[in-house]
């Protein structure tokens, strides 16, 4: 276990959140919560950051391979495209990765339409993962817009799904949720990290927690580094 100071440069943080070993598959949960367990403020997560998270954020992002998202998530946050700056897109390329992850988005009704941001936005192509059972007529239509994993039988295979991302070239997969999403990864046991920026408010009231569904046996997590700042603590956890 390791801490430092705030204030860190991108270079250093880039550091801290490296990932050693790409070419084997890994996802990395980036979650925010409040101190009293809240995952939204006023019904969305980015209430709870600031400044630093969204700094922490773009660094995963710089080192992901492909951002994995729930429809929910897309939804409620309004997800569009992605788009990294231009030197950390250089910095990408210099150390042989895609300028740009593209965003994969899933789900199971596909009640995402065509012309929503995250398609007409994207920055490279983006991805929806869903099953065979899935509306013929709506996958038909995002296929025009997007590129298609789709699993076997009438849910998501999650597992299925990460395999194929692997087979296009993207093993390191970041995830910025939803909690559901979280819930059927932890179930599966696809979880390999977890980034938690925990907030420093109090919010109370019904927000839910940042992973939800069935209940899952205890998984055994290390602590990887803790980064404090004033009005965060960001935390860096993996596989025990």
């Amino acid at each position: 276990m390791t801490a430092a100071p705030a204030g860190l440069a991108r270079e250093e943080l880039l550091a801290a959140y490296a990932i050693e070993d790409r070419a084997t598959p890994r996802v990395r949960m980036n979650f925010v919560m409040s101190l009293d367990g809240a995952v939204t403020l006023d019904g969305r997560s980015g209430g709870l950051g600031n400044a630093d998270d969204r700094r922490i954020m773009g660094v995963l992002r710089a080192l992901a391979d492909v951002i994995l998202v729930g429809a929910g998530t897309v939804r409620v946050e309004g997800y569009g495209g992605v788009r990294l700056p231009d030197e950390v897109a250089a910095w990408r390329t210099g150390r042989g990765m895609a300028a740009q992850p593209p965003l994969a988005v899933v789900s199971s009704r596909l009640d995402l339409a065509p012309g929503h941001p995250f398609f007409t936005d994207a920055t490279v192509r983006p991805i929806v993962v869903t099953h065979s059972a899935a509306p013929a007529d709506r996958r038909a239509a995002l296929a025009e817009v997007a590129d298609m994993i789709v699993s076997p039988g009438d849910a998501v295979d999650l597992r299925h799904a990460l395999a194929a991302l692997a087979d296009r070239g993207l093993p390191q997969v970041l995830c910025e949720g939803g909690p559901h999403l979280f819930g059927a990864l932890l179930a599966a046991d696809l979880v390999d990290e977890l980034c938690l920026s925990l907030s420093s408010v109090l919010v109370a009231g019904d927000a839910g927690r940042i992973a939800a569904g069935a209940e899952v046996p205890p998984r055994r997590m290390r602590l990887v580094h803790e980064l404090p700042t004033d009005e965060m603590l960001f935390l860096r956890y993996a596989r025990g």
